[in-house]
């Protein structure tokens, strides 16, 4: 036999949020719920009453681990204590990276060479005069090219998943 919750009771009044941060729409309730220091973002089919009790439903799909780290995250801050760093943050490596590919990409939209590309990146001094075709920094040009490529065809749609 399982023993009734013990679930606290929350002074929680989304009604109180406002303009922008809850609308209704078709599906049920969506509200953005400052809190924490971060926004919240939940899918309520209705709105609660002040002080019910709170219950997460997530789905056993292939996000399940993201939205059970957003469950904690929300929990946290209701219950006042840190909530960690965000799901969704970036590396400084990878931040640099997608920076570099955007500029690779603008680079070669206008037309030009991987070796202009590689001189506008990294520096005239680093890129050789003779033995470009070999050279590590004409394959990592390239390489940002291709990412910025995917990201302008909809691959940066992946930032807003799970972060890396």
């Amino acid at each position: 036999m399982v023993a009734p919750s013990d679930s606290k009771r929350y002074n929680l009044d989304l009604k109180m949020l406002r303009r922008g941060e809850l609308r209704h729409a078709a599906d049920g309730w969506h509200a953005i719920l400052p809190l924490g220091g971060t926004n919240h973002r939940l899918w309520l089919q209705d709105l609660p009453a002040i002080g019910s009790p709170i219950a997460v439903e997530l789905q056993f799909d292939s996000d399940f681990d993201v939205r059970a780290r957003a469950a904690l995250r929300l929990w946290l801050a209701l219950e006042r204590r840190p909530t960690g760093p965000s799901l969704l943050a970036l590396s400084v490596q990878r931040r640099q990276r997608l920076i570099l590919a955007m500029r690779a990409l603008d680079g070669w939209l206008e037309g030009h060479s991987y070796r202009d590309i590689a001189i506008e990146l990294f520096g005239r001094q680093r890129v050789p005069e003779r033995g470009w075709k070999t050279f590590d920094l004409r394959n990592r040009t390239i390489r940002l090219v291709q990412t910025g490529v995917s990201m302008m065809r909809g691959g940066y749609r992946a930032l807003l998943g799970r972060a890396k």
